[in-house]
């Protein structure tokens, strides 16, 4: 069999959580939290489950659910979109699986920044596209010199990813110019945004493309309940789209999952209602900041984290292996599984720096570093 996805194999994220449990190690590797979700959330579970709710939903969404996103977006972001701009998906790579079938044509281009998301490529080429790779700088932001050099006359789309996974960075104000002057020039380009840790920050808050009205009628952007709400398995996410551009993503949507769980758009609909994502971003600093206190001692060298619930660290003062062989003997060896940098890249380019979850409880963190600091 002719593969359409010949040098796609099984993901870092099985590999490493498959590792972690057959050698017992303590997973940080695969960004799932392992604490309990909110009370609240489960308790509107029991009642919804217990209604009329488990019938299939309008192909956007629920009505209830779609006018929700709506409103949290405008009180977080001072936008005012209409829930019909709004699209109810099996999760954040869905909403970007769609969206990159959908709107690109063979031949198309793509400009993906590396290190990256390992959705984006493979989508890119079942569409019949070409993913043009740049490398983000050693601090992990970008090089718009560089990134504007990658632009042509077939480019037809540029994913960004912000706050940024795989290293927790988030760009500047300049960044975000230096990205609408480029597609100023570049008019038949379009932006996906991909701003799934969009309430996980901390010190500085990340700038959505909520926020930049110039680029609204050219942009997708992807988010997820998921990672907003530590609901990963449950699979939800939605994206926000301009009328045609939403128009050809629905069509691609009505056949891959034409309308996602009901009980679960019931359960968020009424939460996000009774809920607030503003405490999110200083939760999740009480464990990176307890993350890094632990591992203040080590020999890992901590790298900035500003977003996400990924920290970062290079380990050359450690091991001179490549940082997958690393990966596999931290798991092993040492009883901490993380997720090596490289494979994130299209180049492979090895700086000897791994990621590490620290969406964990207190008592898993404090484990993991307790192992770390002995190595």
């Amino acid at each position: 069999m002719q593969s359409k996805l010949p040098e796609v194999g099984t993901t870092i994220f099985s590999v490493m959580s498959q590792l972690a449990n057959e050698h017992n190690a303590i997973n940080l590797s695969q960004g799932f939290p392992n604490f309990p979700v909110d009370p609240l959330l489960v308790q509107i579970l029991k009642e919804k489950a217990n209604e009329n709710v488990h019938q299939y939903q309008p192909m956007s969404g629920s009505p209830a659910l779609t006018t929700e996103v709506a409103h949290l977006i405008e009180s977080e972001y001072n936008r005012t979109v209409s829930p019909s701009n709004v699209l109810i998906t099996a999760g954040a790579t869905q909403a970007i699986f769609s969206t990159i079938i959908a709107l690109i044509q063979t031949g198309d281009e793509v400009i993906i920044l590396d290190p990256s998301y390992d959705c984006y490529a493979p989508a890119v080429l079942l569409a019949g596209g070409k993913p043009i790779h740049v490398q983000l700088n050693r601090e992990f932001l970008p090089d718009w010199a560089t990134i504007e050099q990658a632009f042509s006359e077939k480019t037809r789309m540029i994913i960004t990813n912000n706050p940024h996974n795989p290293s927790g960075r988030i760009w500047s104000e300049n960044d975000i110019e230096q990205l609408e002057f480029i597609l100023e020039k570049n008019q038949n380009t379009l932006l996906l945004s991909d701003e799934v840790y969009e309430f996980i920050t901390f010190e500085q808050k990340h700038i959505s493309i909520h926020s930049r009205p110039k680029l609204f009628d050219r942009t997708i952007i992807t988010s997820s309940f998921g990672k907003t709400f530590h609901i990963t398995g449950w699979k939800m996410g939605y994206l926000i789209a301009p009328p045609e551009i939403m128009k050809e993503i629905q069509k691609v949507h009505q056949f891959n999952v034409f309308s996602v769980n009901s009980v679960a758009q019931a359960v968020l609909s009424e939460y996000l209602s009774r809920t607030s994502v503003k405490e999110l971003g200083a939760f999740y600093q009480e464990k990176r900041d307890l993350f890094r206190s632990l591992m203040k001692n080590s020999r890992f060298k901590l790298l900035p984290c500003e977003g996400t619930y990924f920290q970062t660290v290079e380990y050359s003062a450690i091991s001179n292996k490549n940082d997958v062989d690393f990966c596999r003997e931290l798991t092993i060896k040492h009883g901490v599984a993380a997720i090596p940098i490289s494979v994130f890249n299209a180049s492979q380019e090895d700086n000897k720096i791994i990621r590490f979850c620290f969406a964990k409880d207190n008592e898993t963190i404090i484990k993991a570093t307790q192992r770390l600091c002995k190595i």
